[in-house]
């Protein structure tokens, strides 16, 4: 039985991990739907060479940082237990991994390509395993000392601060620095709408997110025998929540109905496993709120140049799961307790004010040193043939 039981636990954390890296390629549809066509190409390749480099990085660095554990010892060790420990580290790489896919998403379009993959060896070999380290894995005494400040410790069961707070606090110091794309916004006060390029993109990029977002949540659980259907019911209703908010929130609008279900997704990550299914479904919907009026803010009265939103769909929406994990995980509003208010604001606060230090001394440093933005001619071109020499569908003929 105990053998079954390796195995199970193994191909369960398996399939996780394999349902958390096919949102990777939710994570290209949406930017290449959402960005202009001179840009998508660009997209594309990102998504696809930032989750390499953060394999390489999460690999020989990161994860040893979180968890102490370093993976240069024999294969035969290594392949102890069906291997669970290997397949551990692609289930929580994959996690990892979003950060510099969520950050993407903000950047589009004027950001320089190489800077942005040393910028990412930097956030996934140390920015976030240090803060994943800390709530996942007990490090550095951080744990301790919330529950002796509150009398709880600060609970995130699948990463609306870990993953999706820290990745959307990195990218709004990335946004800042790199300005809004040019003709964005003129002098006179008036806004040059960049429209999605492709619905449907964008649609399968948000339905494949949708989708392995279960993996993403509910095998968190990480054992077999630890798995929950509420986890799973929990992330359906806030997925739903959000969607009909942003529907009418949104008046209809194709870009806010599906970033509707990925708003309450990040929101429900953290007390997915402790609230009740309408308390989950009340959870979604403010973050659906909340992503449609910050982002109609950010974008139109602030002129911050986010182009999908990233820092309110993860940055906002993931702390504000923080914090609801707090609230209606706890037995008052029908969960399951073991949570308080007080540990979550802390927690969140501490999750906010790291990934907003590490965005601005990272990309600080590399604006300083390297630049971060495409030159104004790249810009204009597109990043797809200035740097890809292709575009997403070429016009031209072969000629001989």
């Amino acid at each position: 039985m105990e053998a079954l039981k390796q195995g199970s636990d193994a191909l369960f954390i398996l399939l996780g991990g394999i349902m958390v890296l096919a949102m990777h390629a939710g994570f290209a549809f949406l930017e290449l739907g959402t960005v202009r066509k001179k840009n998508q190409v660009n997209a594309l390749v990102k998504i696809l060479v930032d989750f390499s480099v953060s394999a390489v990085a999460y690999f020989f660095v990161g994860y040893s940082v979180a968890y102490g554990t370093s993976f240069f010892v024999s294969a035969e060790t290594l392949a102890a237990k069906n291997g669970y420990e290997l397949v551990k580290f692609f289930f929580l790489l994959t996690f990892a991994a979003a950060i510099p896919a969520i950050i993407s998403g903000g950047i589009a379009e004027r950001a320089r390509f190489y800077p942005q993959l040393i910028a990412t060896a930097v956030i996934v070999g140390l920015v976030y395993p240090f803060f994943e380290g800390i709530v996942w894995n007990q490090a550095w005494g951080v744990q301790a000392w919330i529950k002796a400040q509150t009398g709880d410790e600060f609970h995130d069961f699948a990463g609306s601060v870990v993953v999706h707070a820290v990745g959307g606090w990195i990218a709004l110091p990335a946004v800042l620095l790199l300005g809004a794309r040019s003709n964005r916004y003129r002098k006179d006060g008036a806004v040059s709408a960049h429209p999605p390029s492709n619905i449907p993109f964008l649609a399968l990029g948000a339905w494949i997110l949708t989708v392995g977002w279960f993996g993403f949540n509910v095998m968190s659980a990480q054992t077999i025998d630890k798995i929950s259907g509420l986890v799973a019911v929990n992330s359906l209703m806030a997925m739903v929540g959000g969607t009909l908010v942003t529907l009418i929130l949104g008046r209809n609008d194709p870009g806010f109905v599906h970033n509707g279900p990925l708003a309450g997704l990040v929101a429900v990550c953290a007390g997915s496993d402790l609230m009740h299914p309408l308390g989950a479904l009340v959870v979604g919907g403010i973050a659906g709120a909340i992503f449609v009026v910050m982002f109609t803010l950010t974008q139109n009265r602030w002129k911050i140049d986010d182009v999908l939103g990233v820092w309110p769909l993860h940055g906002l929406c993931g702390a504000w799961g923080g914090v609801a994990a707090g609230l209606f995980g706890s037995k008052a509003l029908g969960g399951l307790g073991g949570v308080n208010l007080s540990a979550q604001l802390l927690g969140t606060a501490l999750g906010v004010a790291w990934a907003l230090l590490g965005g601005w001394v990272i990309y600080a440093t590399l604006k300083a040193t390297m630049g971060l933005r495409l030159s104004q001619e790249a810009e204009f071109e597109g990043a797809d043939l200035s740097l890809h020499r292709i575009g997403a569908t070429p016009d031209r003929e072969v000629n001989w």
